[in-house]
């Protein structure tokens, strides 16, 4: 999914939901951060998309307390 379609997709949320998705990503960039530090995955490039992600969905939620766009 492009980033803009993604945006369009998490606008459409509540701050609830936005939230508990942060939440969410956070959990997963843990996960894959100490399977890193423990050898199990050898793939790197797994974080960087995740941290993308939350960045949105931070951003989108930014918006929406501020009463932005949103």
């Amino acid at each position: 999914m492009k980033p803009a379609e993604q945006l369009t997709e998490l606008r459409g949320l509540t701050a609830a939901d936005l939230a508990a998705k942060a939440k969410e990503l956070d959990e997963q960039i843990f996960r894959v951060r100490l399977q890193l530090s423990m050898g199990q995955t050898e793939s790197a490039a797994k974080v960087k998309p995740l941290r993308r992600e939350r960045a949105r969905v931070k951003t989108v939620l930014t918006e929406k307390s501020k009463g932005g766009k949103a």
